[in-house]
């Protein structure tokens, strides 16, 4: 499927962006500016010189402005360079370190400042500064996407667990960042402690005293309303020549990482992958284990506390769901086929599939391995106002943004 095919459907918009690598950051981050004006935040590399710029574009794909100079990491192919507005709209926040050296820059848009601090993060939380920041750069040093393990390129020793975790950024001098939660003390709380334990005895009994099993804390999340955020633990995206049993737990906190909850996990014969929240702040959605077949995941739903816990249907791509702002029945999550990937809506009540909208996703016959410029992940979100989808595809060698409009409706 090439430019002119997809131009040619009625309810998709094209957004090319000429001699740029275009994608937007993540499906659990609304790029749409939050002053309601349709601009849309994005992130644009040169494939010669694979330098990386922020992008803002207007509702119809206009360049209207960009700033920002940064190298492509293996990162910046699948989320960009984490761009995300401030509450006013006034400020960008995005990736200007590298996986191994971490930075984020504030950029204003209307002095032309910048402040530059250490440490990641992943989305400005919806209610603004302070920012929460994991080390972004050990899941791909535990050999996300590549399948390598290279602690060596890890911002922080992976067994020095009282150094890495949850820390506050506040781009303030005065308030330089700290750890608010470390992934010793989420160890520590956890209600299946003793079993991690165990494992990870087994792993120093194997490799050394002075190894383990590669913990880590990552991928804050946040629902709309910003008073509660989510966040992983565990090692699912370890490199296989490890031999590590998986461990992945999926925790909520309040702003303030005082009210915890272990809403699921997905640990060992648990299967399950890519949660977020969902339109209502108060329930996550992801795939998680079928109460059939627990080694088997499907598209489920669970409260923020970990009850209600239900499979919705049996859609197992294992892709990037999340429910509409205007119609919390509405879901859109996305899957990978042979010929490309299909965005796929779904009813959250009744559990059928509504319709699917086909979209190129990666170059050559196949799809390549690992986080790179010949392929790319759709990751649909929705605009606030939840009447339209933004997703990235991979229609000519430069990535671009498709804009889905005229949605399902739901009866």
């Amino acid at each position: 499927m090439n430019l002119e095919s997809i131009s040619s459907i009625g309810s998709l918009s094209l957004l090319p962006v000429r001699n740029r690598w275009t994608l937007h950051s993540y499906y659990s981050l609304c790029p749409y500016a939050p002053d309601n004006s349709g601009r849309i935040l994005a992130a644009g590399a040169d494939l010669k010189s694979r330098v990386a710029e922020v992008l803002i574009l207007s509702p119809n794909g206009t360049i209207l402005d960009h700033f920002g100079a940064v190298p492509t990491t293996d990162s910046f192919w699948h989320t960009g360079l984490w761009q995300s507005w401030s509450p006013d709209s006034r400020k960008v926040y995005f990736q200007t370190g590298t996986l191994r050296h971490p930075r984020t820059t504030r950029f204003d848009l209307l002095d032309r400042s910048s402040v530059t601090v250490g440490g990641d993060i992943e989305g400005i939380p919806p209610l603004g500064e302070p920012a929460l920041s994991c080390e972004h750069g050990m899941l791909y040093a535990a050999g996300y996407g590549s399948g390598r393990y290279d602690e060596s390129s890890s911002p922080v020793p992976f067994q020095a667990r009282e150094q890495h975790g949850i820390s506050r950024l506040s781009f303030s001098a005065e308030d330089p960042p700290r750890i608010l939660l470390s992934t010793r003390e989420i160890l520590e709380r956890h209600p299946m402690k003793d079993r991690i334990l165990e494992e990870d005895r087994k792993i120093k009994k194997r490799l050394g005293s002075h190894d383990g099993l590669t913990l880590m804390t990552y991928c804050v999340r946040w629902n709309r309303r910003g008073d509660r955020c989510l966040f992983f633990f565990g090692n699912h995206c370890v490199a296989k020549t490890r031999g590590e049993p998986r461990i992945t737990t999926v925790f909520t906190a309040d702003h303030h990482l005082e009210e915890i909850h272990m809403a699921i996990d997905l640990s060992f014969e648990r299967r399950g992958v890519h949660w977020a929240w969902q339109a209502d702040n108060e329930h996550l959605i992801g795939y998680g284990p079928s109460t059939k077949s627990p080694s088997q995941y499907t598209l489920s739903e669970i409260r923020y506390d970990g009850t209600g816990y239900r499979n919705i249907c049996d859609h197992a791509s294992g892709g990037h769901p999340s429910t509409c702002p205007a119609d919390h029945d509405l879901i859109v999550t996305d899957e990978g086929i042979a010929t490309g990937g299909n965005i796929v809506f779904i009813s959250r009540r009744t559990g059928k599939t509504l319709k699917k909208v086909h979209l190129p996703k990666f170059n050559g016959e196949t799809e390549p391995p690992g986080r790179n410029p010949n392929r790319i992940c759709h990751h649909p979100v929705f605009n606030r106002e939840g009447d339209r989808i933004l997703c990235n595809s991979m229609p000519n060698e430069n990535a671009t943004l498709v804009e889905i409009r005229n949605l399902p409706q739901i009866s």
